[in-house]
């Protein structure tokens, strides 16, 4: 799979809470995807179907991550973006979990668990990627709003 480097510069996220500290501040959905790598169920999260122009950051640290310009109608059941918003903003780790090989994205900030991204799959967008996330990882913030 030709994917990024791990863009984080860096070997530890810039924000750094205890668990107790994130168990307290996310309800315990958010707590589960963002910091126990979940996933939500699909079509049931509050992006998937989302046409709202704006930025959507990282529910766990605020940290803007991708752009509705990135986002496109794959009918997957979950937000897809085709890039993040600027280099550095996610980060890349295989995961080998599921059977499966694929590529996790967590925030490069908080190193939470966003979803997935995947390769090839022909959606005919510019750069042939589809970054998979929970939308229950996001926060939209309309254009209007910023």
């Amino acid at each position: 799979m030709n994917t990024p480097e791990n863009t984080s510069k860096t070997t530890s996220a810039s924000v750094e809470k205890s668990d107790a500290q994130w168990r307290e501040e996310l309800t315990p959905e958010e707590y589960r995807v963002l910091r126990q790598a979940g996933t939500e169920r699909p079509y049931t999260g509050e992006y998937w179907d989302t046409h709202t122009e704006g930025v959507y950051q990282c529910r766990a640290c605020g940290s803007q991550l991708f752009t509705s310009k990135e986002k496109f109608d794959s009918h997957c059941g979950w937000p897809s973006f085709w890039a993040p918003l600027a280099e550095g903003t996610v980060r890349y780790l295989h995961d080998r979990s599921m059977g499966m090989e694929r590529v996790e994205v967590r925030c490069a900030a908080c190193d939470s668990h966003l979803g997935h991204l995947f390769e090839g799959e022909g959606y005919g967008t510019p750069t042939d990627q589809r970054f998979c996330i929970n939308s229950i990882s996001l926060r939209l913030v309309n254009a209007e709003e910023s």
